[in-house]
């Protein structure tokens, strides 16, 4: 895969998922390099209580640091963060975490659209998200604001996807810069600076 001319500089990787998209994750993330100079975000759809050993799992399939957000934690080039369990997770403009626990956005909580929305603002054009499998259009909204600070907007290739809903609503209403395959997100990863 060719370095992509869409970032100058990407200071935070951000994907988002639902139904299917665990899966995913465990096939990208052991090929991912562990010289990534940015963090990877990760806003999965869980209930509260369950899938708590979440971390633990992802930690088994790469070398990067793997945790769970903390509230108020500076976030940190080369580390795997994952979104608690019934919160919002919401990225500051000093480039910190959040935690919220405000309504339900798309009956999810967290929910991928205030994740990706607050990581726009602070982001900017520095900004990549990537929106895998899922059963509703959580994340589609974020992926406009998104694209609408200068940010770059990824979906999962609904027909690799186990519920292809969500990247194919996003691929419906909002100008994605790439679709990927399975087999294609690690390598374009790896090619961001």
């Amino acid at each position: 895969m060719e370095k992509s001319r869409l970032m100058t500089k990407c200071k935070a990787f951000i994907i988002g998922g639902s139904a299917g998209s665990l899966e995913v994750l465990l096939k990208v993330l052991p090929n991912v390099r562990t010289d990534i100079p940015f963090p990877i975000i990760i806003v999965i759809h869980r209930k509260h209580g369950v899938d708590s050993l979440l971390p633990a799992l992802l930690s088994t399939r790469t070398e990067l640091k793997v945790k769970e957000v903390d509230e108020k934690e500076e976030i940190m080039a080369g580390t795997v963060y994952i979104a608690p369990s019934d919160y919002h997770l919401l990225i500051e403009q000093n480039e910190t975490f959040s935690l919220d626990y405000s309504e339900k956005i798309n009956y999810s909580r967290p929910a991928i659209d205030a994740t990706f929305q607050t990581a726009a603002e602070a982001y900017k054009t520095k900004l990549a998200c990537l929106l895998l499998s899922g059963s509703n259009s959580d994340g589609v909204n974020g992926l406009k604001y998104v694209k609408s600070w200068g940010g770059t907007t990824l979906i999962q290739d609904p027909d690799s996807a186990q519920v292809a809903y969500m990247p194919a609503q996003a691929q419906l209403n909002v100008a994605i810069d790439q679709v990927l395959t399975i087999e294609d997100m690690a390598a374009f990863i790896n090619l961001l600076s």
